[in-house]
């Protein structure tokens, strides 16, 4: 069978074009009682940007706040928030930030519609109603959740996504000159998400036509920013990590972002962060990517934390392998469908291990 997915069917691009997003926003109004939902991440708190947030009167401004990685139980406060604000549906939602703030936007837009608790949500395609309209302006470049059908959440027992097209963006809206500010550290392990995406989806087994052709002209224009240090390299790694996002939408992560799930869930470690710890263990299953990735590393002068698994218990070892394992499309697309029988707990373990 195969997959019949959606991709966000509206797109801005540009340097500048932040300054169209009040038009965007505009055709969703139909009335003088339309609102909408800005979900922005509080680093801008008192920034340019706040000012440039095209409010109407009757909008809700969300801070949302991402120093931990988006939790299920975040969501479901952020949602009540909103509904507390105006009891009637939002013409449209609209996240601001980096991946976890999209990442949150979305699934507001997704738990207004939906009943109960998100934790209910995560999963292959559980999402029963479609989303109110949402928007998407990264601030960061990397994640690819700007084009991701997947909003990625921690819960009580795992961290896994809510995965369906109602999460896909109804609208993006790439504006360059929103990343001119990131931190060095911040731009090295969002960007390496990015490259990581290629190289699991161009490596995977579930690799095809489509997939490779986004993934290797994301994987050059990463070369082009990692390594050539191009000047226009903000404009290239925001379409690095659009194109990244489509190659894995038609295929999948891998081996990385498995173990990476079961490191993030255990101990927190933020998303791209926890990619490049797992990643640099990786040698074994993506040689030639680990051995850029650490060129890369060095050329930056990022060194990323070592020694995180040393102090963990049994029981947290134990829930880190559960965790990481769970994920069989990631273990299939990285490793074929035998999977099971290459990735034993006890390989699982070793790896852990040397984080």
């Amino acid at each position: 069978m195969f997959r019949n997915f959606k991709l966000v069917p509206k797109i801005l691009f540009g340097r500048g074009c932040f300054a169209q997003l009040d038009e965007v926003v505009g055709g969703r109004r139909k009335s003088g009682e339309d609102w909408a939902v800005f979900v922005v991440d509080d680093v801008f708190k008192g920034k340019d940007l706040e000012k440039r947030i095209p409010l109407h009167d009757n909008d809700f401004l969300l801070w949302v706040n991402v120093a931990d990685e988006p939790k299920t139980g975040y969501v479901d406060k952020l949602t009540l928030e909103a509904k507390n604000f105006n009891a009637a549906f939002p013409c449209a939602v609209i996240g601001i930030g980096g991946g976890s703030a999209m990442d949150l936007a979305k699934s507001v837009s997704l738990m207004l519609t939906n009943e109960g608790s998100s934790t209910e949500y995560q999963g292959w395609d559980l999402i029963k109603n479609p989303a109110v309209w949402h928007a998407a302006v990264p601030t960061l470049s990397g994640t690819g959740a700007e084009v991701s059908r997947t909003a990625v959440l921690t819960g009580p027992e795992k961290k896994l996504g809510l995965n369906s097209d109602y999460t896909v963006f109804d609208q993006v809206v790439l504006d360059p000159e929103l990343t001119k500010d990131v931190p060095k550290e911040q731009h090295f392990y969002t960007g390496m998400d990015c490259y990581i995406h290629c190289i699991e989806s161009l490596q995977g087994t579930y690799i095809n036509e489509f997939s490779k052709a986004y993934g290797e002209k994301s994987l050059d224009l990463c070369r082009q920013v990692f390594v050539d240090n191009h000047p226009d390299s903000a404009d290239k790694l925001m379409m690095a990590s659009f194109f990244g996002g489509m190659s894995i939408a038609y295929s999948q992560v891998g081996a990385c972002h498995a173990l990476s799930y079961g490191l993030s869930y255990v101990l927190g470690t933020h998303h791209g962060v926890g990619c490049c710890i797992t990643f640099d263990t990786l040698d074994e299953y993506y040689p030639d990517g680990v051995k850029e990735f650490r060129a890369i590393m060095n050329k930056t002068g990022v060194d990323i934390p070592r020694g995180l698994t040393k102090d963990l218990t049994g029981d947290q070892m134990e829930t880190m392998i559960r965790v990481a394992l769970g994920l069989d499309p990631l273990w299939e697309n990285c490793l074929g469908k035998d999977w099971k029988n290459i990735m034993t707990r006890d390989k699982a373990r070793s790896l852990f291990e040397k984080m």
